[in-house]
């Protein structure tokens, strides 16, 4: 290495304790551009009660979002039509980036406590859930039109869109439970009873099943998406509150994250047998996975961010530093490898950190 430089920040910006569902202590923190002797910048982070590891990132480019500066949560990328969608909770809105010319292109308002979103090229309509009000929302993915709202349970929160069946299915959190909602019509399909509040759902394409966190029983229920029963519950070992969840678009493994542990658990596909587990930043929140990289990322509350290298079973960490406020929430390009976090600030308009691997 042959010096250090401060990261410049984005105009107005600040770091501050982030707005979570758990109450974070407010780290200490220094964020630094580590240059190499090839010249590629490394995202680096000094960070009080976790152990560091420099992030395998180069910082690209910081684009501005509108304000306020409210809390974020879950990101979606469609990558071919280059668009990336924010759920921007705190402003019950839903943010559109055009990820060539990294603009923000349109705001959708009137989403009550935006959680959930997932972008459906098939059916040309991007789906988010508005916890506010407990509903699933369908905007046109061009115009941005409202297409429909449907009812769900109690806290929709995560969801995923099931092509085998043409249904988004939405993880009701406190309502214990999985809706599941025709994508095309908007019609209710029915309800599917968790026995525990869910987590994140997703589909695994391979075997055409459904999976959901059960975080307050810490497994994961696999239900037949047709007959929407279910057909076996999986032990997650060594996780308290199984939270997060991606799956390996290969089929072969579920990452788990442990939002009460600060743990990562790594289960086998199809049989869902533990592989291994590893330590990451205080209570994970959203995992994205770069498939062409076979590289994923944890992001959790605490704005502590973890990168593994998947290429083997269970994988290997190779970064871990705290990005800023509010950086529990991260999407990436398949494509590109960008990463994309939005960021808060006390003192200006949020911002969206785009990274590279290095």
């Amino acid at each position: 290495m042959v010096g250090l430089r401060s990261l410049p920040p984005a105009p107005g910006s600040s770091e501050t304790p982030g707005r979570s569902r758990r109450r974070l202590a407010a780290p200490l923190v220094v964020l630094l551009f580590v240059i190499s002797a090839t010249g590629a910048a490394l995202l680096y982070a000094r960070h009080r009660g976790v152990s560091t590891i420099g992030l395998p990132l180069q910082a690209v480019a910081r684009v501005a979002l509108p304000a306020p500066s409210s809390r974020f949560d879950y990101a979606e990328l469609d990558s071919a039509a280059h668009r990336l969608f924010l759920a921007q909770l705190g402003a019950s809105r839903l943010l559109e980036i055009d990820t060539d010319t990294r603009r923000v292109v349109s705001v959708t308002g009137a989403l009550a406590d935006v959680h959930g979103v997932i972008v459906v090229p098939a059916v040309r309509r991007v789906f988010v859930t508005a916890t506010g009000s407990n509903q699933l929302v369908a905007l046109d993915e061009v115009t941005g039109a409202e297409e429909f709202r449907a009812p769900t349970g109690d806290y929709p929160d995560g969801l995923v869109y099931v092509p085998s069946t043409g249904q988004v299915w939405i993880s009701n959190e406190t309502g214990r439970s999985e809706t599941v909602v025709d994508a095309t019509t908007g019609a209710s399909v029915g309800t599917v009873p968790l026995g525990g509040e869910a987590g994140n759902v997703r589909y695994d394409a391979r075997s055409d099943r459904v999976l959901v966190d059960v975080q307050t029983a810490n497994v994961v229920a696999v239900i037949d998406p047709r007959s929407r029963r279910i057909l076996s519950r999986a032990s997650v070992p060594g996780c308290d509150h199984a939270h997060g969840l991606v799956l390996d678009p290969a089929g072969t493994r579920a990452f788990v994250a442990c939002d009460g542990n600060a743990r990562l658990v790594v289960l086998s596909l199809p049989d869902l047998r533990p592989l291994g587990h590893f330590p990451v930043g205080d209570a994970p929140d959203v995992l994205a996975l770069d498939a062409t990289r076979r590289l994923l990322y944890v992001s959790a509350e605490s704005g502590v961010v973890t990168t593994l290298d998947i290429h083997t079973a269970p994988g290997r960490v190779t970064g871990r530093a705290r990005l800023g406020d509010n950086a529990h929430v991260v999407a990436v390009n398949p494509t590109t490898g960008e990463a994309f976090f939005p960021l808060l600030s006390n003192e200006g308009p949020p911002t969206l950190l785009v990274t590279q691997p290095r």
